[in-house]
C-alpha cells in the first residue's frame, strides 16, 4: 500500500476456555514464540507477549492489511491446532470466545510492555478477571457482565 503511513499499537488479552488454568510453565515459552511467528508471518511487529496459566497478553504493532478480528481469529485458531497436535494438554485445548484489544499510543507503549513483562507480580495481588473489568472500565467500554470471561454455570 504505497502512501500509507500507520502506527497502529493494539494490546490484546485472551483467555483459555473456561479460564482453565491450561498454559503450563514446561511449555508456555514455545507457545509465545509459536505465537509470535503467527503474527510476524501476516507482517505485524510483536513488542511484548506474556502469560499466565489462565490467559495471554500480547502488544503488537498492527499492519493495516489485516483487522483485528482476523488476526485474532488467526492466532486462536492456529495455536490451539498447535496445542493440541503437539498433545500439550491432557483435554482437548481451545480458548474461550472473544478478547479484548485495546489502543496505545507510541508514548504509552513502554508502560504496556512493562505491564505485560510483569504478569506474575500482577496476578500475585488481582485476579485475571479483576484485571480484565479494570481494563474494559479504564478504556470505557461498554460490556455485558454475561459475556466477561466466567466459569460455564
Amino acid at each position: 500500500m504505497p502512501n500509507t503511513y500507520t502506527q497502529l499499537y493494539i494490546h490484546f488479552v485472551f483467555a483459555v476456555k473456561y479460564r482453565s488454568a491450561m498454559l503450563k510453565p514446561e511449555w508456555d515459552e514455545r507457545l509465545r514464540l509459536y505465537i509470535t511467528a503467527i503474527v510476524q508471518n501476516h507482517k505485524h511487529k510483536m513488542l511484548a507477549i506474556n502469560n499466565m496459566p489462565d490467559h495471554l497478553h500480547m502488544l503488537i504493532g498492527l499492519h493495516p492489511a489485516q483487522s483485528v478480528a482476523e488476526l485474532m481469529r488467526i492466532v486462536k485458531g492456529e495455536s490451539s491446532e498447535w496445542i493440541n497436535k503437539e498433545k500439550l494438554t491432557t483435554y482437548k485445548f481451545s480458548w474461550q470466545e472473544g478478547y479484548g484489544a485495546f489502543s496505545y499510543a507510541k508514548s504509552q507503549i513502554d508502560n504496556v510492555i512493562s505491564y505485560i513483562a510483569n504478569q506474575q507480580e500482577h496476578h500475585r495481588k488481582t485476579s485475571f478477571l479483576e484485571e480484565y473489568i479494570d481494563m474494559l472500565k479504564k478504556f470505557e467500554i461498554d460490556y455485558n457482565e454475561a459475556y466477561i470471561f466466567k466459569l460455564p454455570e
